[in-house]
Parts: structure tokens; C-alpha cells; sequence
């Protein structure tokens, strides 16, 4: 186990090799470990919320204590940086002793340090708290006063500690003092990582909210037009707000997969109360828009968005079923949210059609999942409430209720002659062959492998989905807009 003290004879005096002292939170790991363990352990409902905040309140050495206790992390799944590696391992072909030096408690430093196996650390226990000064004092009691040592950091607590060095190292920050080095040179640009949180690309499904705009033949009216692109823009804003909330609460299981392990929070290329500040950002931003354009009911509508997805989030995701349906009104509420903005009444059959289609993707999504978990058949996936033996059941599942969205289309088509709203409502009838083809192929393309991550993603960038989507359009809008003798 690691202890400690720095082996015998090793002790940075005169003539003696100079040991390294690495820093962990934001230096070795990317993660601030304390943090991250914080929330994750505050998600666990009510009583865990509120106790992570008397722990905190206790103060932090406390506060580390209890969750390295009660959540311990995972060391094997952190994102290390691979120049501070490089430099422990340099250390040690030199013969060098290598040390943890961290304000973590010690129990989870511990556990990296095994999993590297270095020998000593120096880390926050029995109430004191390892940081800057007296992080200083901890390494100068254990190499001897004024027995040289060098150190890796990474923040301005640190500047004590790079000038007591004998060689001072800054990962992945500018500023230290004269003679530091910059290892993460040069610095990832932090806006780009922001942006990639905000998933920019999934913007594209906030397109739901013109639909109205499209049913009720408005697209030549430039006010509704705009005020539905002004809606659209709100829901986006505040879509990537909550997709940084929930990139938050998933940073231990998005670690465990092969692609989502490089979202920006699980990379550690952001940290936490960075994502806060954005998310806030956002979601003021998103809200401020919304009631600009639609006043009270607009706002009241983003709002209701806002409390499910929260929701969801937090809880419903990990609900076997229950998560699938809350997808689906997720989507169905964006319909609902371009109505409140153009002031339209939606027809019931939309919304029918809108619940059965999208609980078909969600399905698809969960079946995705599934598929690439790798797990036991009997282990639940980690965060879902599914286990790889569900996999039948969801695909049978998916496909029935996107077939019953076909179902749904063909009876209104078979009463929308009595509204009025279509000059050839016998048109209609066409726009199922494309649904209904496109709903088998990515059921089955996905089957095979050949669909990845979110299926609304997939759809906007497949050409041949695009092309059916374009379509359906025209047909729309033909049966709208053209008198045929049918």
C-alpha cells in the first residue's frame, strides 16, 4: 500500500536522487476527483443530495473523507495526460522516487498510485487539507528543509510550490513562474472544447418546432416564420444547457464507453464548474429568447422542457420503459413548443403520429446501446435500467410503435378530407410508403451494426434518409397545395 514517506535513501539531499512530486486533480488526471465523486454521489436521490451538503458545509477535508468512503472512484477509467506519464516514467528510469503530492483525499490517491504503481503519497487525511502552503510544508518535512525536489502542478495554488522547486513543471496551464515548463504545449483552445459540450450538431432536431409552421400553411408568413426560427433558437440553447447538466451526471459512465468517453467532461478537457457557468449561460440565454418571442406562454413551454429533460436526467433515463416514453414527449413537446410560438392550434393526429414515431427512435436509441454494452446478458448497463437479454424486446418494441406511426398517418390521411386544410387529401396516402420503408431499413441497418449512436443523427447525415425526408415533404405540401382530379 502506499505510505507516506519516500523510500529510504532517497530523500533529495545532497547527492541523492530528487525526487518528483506529482500533483493529481487537474495535473496527472484531468478530473478534479473530488468534485466529480461529489456529484455523482448527490444524484443518488434526496437524502445523498442533502448530505453531500451538510459534508460540505462540515469542510473539505471532511467532505473528501466521507465520499472517498462512500464513492470511491474508479482509477482505471480517469483521462491522464500523457505528458505528465511521460515525465514519471523518465523519473524513474533515472532512479528517481516519484511521489503523489494532492489535496484529494488519501484514500483515492492511493488507489492511483497503486494502479501506477508508485510508492508514496502525500494527500488530505485526518483533517487537513493538502493544498498550496500546506501541501509545501507536507513535501519540505518529508525530503528535509531545504533538500531539493522537483514538482508538476497545474494552478495558481500551486505557484508556492513551483518556486520552492528545484525545477518547477505546469501541466496544461500558462503563468508559472520563471522556468516552469509548459507541458501541454500548446494548450487545447478551451472554446472549442466548450463548443464540442454543447453538441451544436444536435441542433438539428429543434427543426421539430417549424412543423407546426408547415400543417397550419404558413411558411409564406415571414412573422411566423421568424418567431418559430427565434423559438427554435431558444430550444437549442437551452438543449445544450441541459446536455452539459447531463454529460455532468454521466462523467463516470460515459468513461466506461468507447465513444462517449470523449465528451468533453469525461475527457476532462472542461471542467465542472466550467460546465456549470456555460450551462447557466445558456439556459438564461434560452429562457430570455423564449419570452422575447412568445411572452408568458412561450416561456411557460420552454419551462415545462426544461423541468422533464431535467428530470430525465437525473432520474428517468435509468427507468426501464419509462426513459423511452420520456424521450418521446421530449420530442413531442418541440412540436408543441412551435405552436405556442405561432400561436396555432396542433392537430391531435399529429401529436398521436409524433408519439408513436419518436418512441420508435427512442427504442432504436436504447436497442443501440444495448447492442454495443458488451456486458453480461444479466448485468444492467451501466446508467439504463435495460439489460443486453432486453434486446429482443426493445426491438420489437421499436419497430411496432414506428409502425403504428404509419397506422396513425393513414387514418388521417383518410380524414383529412373533412378539414379542409388539404386540396388533395388522397395524396396523403402516398407519404406512408416512404415512412414505412425508412423505419424498416434503420431498424435493420442498425440490426447489422450499421447505425451508431443517436438515430436522428444518423438520419440527418444518410443521404438516402435525407432523400425520403425530402420527399415526404413534397408530398405534404402537394396535398396542401395542389388540386388534383383524384
Amino acid at each position: 500500500m502506499p505510505h507516506e514517506t519516500i523510500p529510504s535513501g532517497q530523500t533529495g539531499r545532497s547527492g541523492e536522487a530528487v525526487p518528483l512530486f506529482v500533483d493529481v486533480d487537474g495535473t496527472l488526471t484531468r478530473a478534479d476527483i473530488t468534485l466529480e465523486s461529489l456529484v455523482a454521489y448527490m444524484r443518488g436521490g434526496v437524502l445523498a443530495f442533502l448530505l453531500g451538503l451538510v459534508w460540505v458545509l462540515r469542510g473539505p477535508a471532511f467532505a473528501k473523507a466521507m465520499l472517498a468512503r462512500r464513492h470511491p472512484i474508479d482509477p482505471a477509467r480517469l483521462p491522464y495526460r500523457a505528458e505528465v506519464l511521460a515525465l514519471i516514467d523518465q523519473a524513474r528510469a533515472e532512479g528517481r522516487p516519484v511521489v503523489l503530492a494532492s489535496a484529494s483525499h488519501w484514500r483515492n490517491v492511493s488507489r492511483i498510485a497503486r494502479h501506477f504503481g508508485i510508492d508514496a503519497v502525500l494527500a488530505t487525511r485526518a483533517g487537513r487539507n493538502l493544498k498550496s502552503q500546506r501541501k509545501l510544508a507536507a513535501i519540505r518535512e518529508a525530503v528535509g528543509e531545504g533538500a531539493p525536489f522537483d514538482y508538476i502542478g497545474d494552478c495558481a495554488a500551486d505557484h508556492c510550490l513551483w518556486i520552492a522547486a528545484r525545477q518547477g513543471y505546469s501541466a496544461g496551464r500558462k503563468g508559472g513562474p520563471n522556468g516552469t515548463l509548459l507541458l501541454d504545449n500548446p494548450p487545447r483552445p478551451l472554446w472549442r472544447a466548450l463548443l464540442k459540450a454543447m453538441r451544436p450538431h444536435q441542433w438539428a432536431k429543434n427543426a421539430l418546432v417549424l412543423a407546426p409552421i408547415a400543417t397550419a400553411g404558413l411558411i409564406a408568413d415571414p412573422l411566423a416564420v421568424v418567431r418559430g426560427l427565434a423559438a427554435m433558437a431558444a430550444l437549442s440553447l437551452l438543449a445544450s444547457s441541459i446536455y452539459i447538466v447531463n454529460d455532468m451526471l454521466d462523467i463516470e459512465a460515459d468513461r466506461k464507453h468507447r465513444k462517449k468517453r470523449h465528451r468533453p467532461l469525461a475527457a476532462g478537457d472542461i471542467t465542472i464548474p466550467q460546465g456549470l457557468a456555460l450551462s447557466g449561460l445558456l439556459a438564461a440565454a434560452g429562457l430570455a429568447i423564449g419570452f422575447l418571442t412568445g411572452g408568458f406562454p412561450l416561456l411557460l413551454s420552454l419551462l415545462a422542457y426544461v423541468v422533464l429533460t431535467t428530470a430525465y436526467s437525473f432520474r428517468i433515463k435509468a427507468a426501464m420503459v419509462a426513459d423511452v416514453i420520456t424521450l418521446a414527449a421530449l420530442y413531442t413537446i418541440r412540436i408543441w413548443i412551435g405552436a405556442v410560438a405561432v400561436q396555432v392550434m396542433l392537430s391531435e393526429w399529429l401529436l398521436m403520429f409524433s408519439v408513436f414515431f419518436f418512441l420508435s427512435l427512442a427504442y432504436l436509441k436504447r436497442y443501440i446501446e444495448l447492442r454495443d454494452s458488451g456486458g453480461p446478458a444479466d448485468q444492467l448497463v451501466s446508467g439504463r435500467g435495460y439489460t443486453a437479454s432486453d434486446l429482443t424486446v426493445v426491438m420489437v418494441s421499436g419497430l411496432g410503435t414506428g409502425l403504428c406511426s404509419i397506422l396513425v398517418l393513414a387514418l388521417f390521411a383518410s380524414d383529412a378530407g373533412a378539414t379542409g386544410q388539404y386540396r388533395t387529401p388522397h395524396l396523403l396516402w402516398f407519404a406512408c410508403a416512404p415512412l414505412l420503408y425508412w423505419i424498416n431499413r434503420v431498424w435493420i441497418m442498425a440490426g447489422r451494426g450499421e447505425v451508431d449512436g443517436d438515430p436522428v443523427a444518423f438520419a440527418l447525415k444518410d443521404p438516402r434518409s435525407i432523400a425520403l425526408g425530402a420527399i415526404t415533404g413534397l408530398i405534404l405540401v402537394a396535398a396542401q397545395q395542389l388540386t388534383l382530379p383524384l
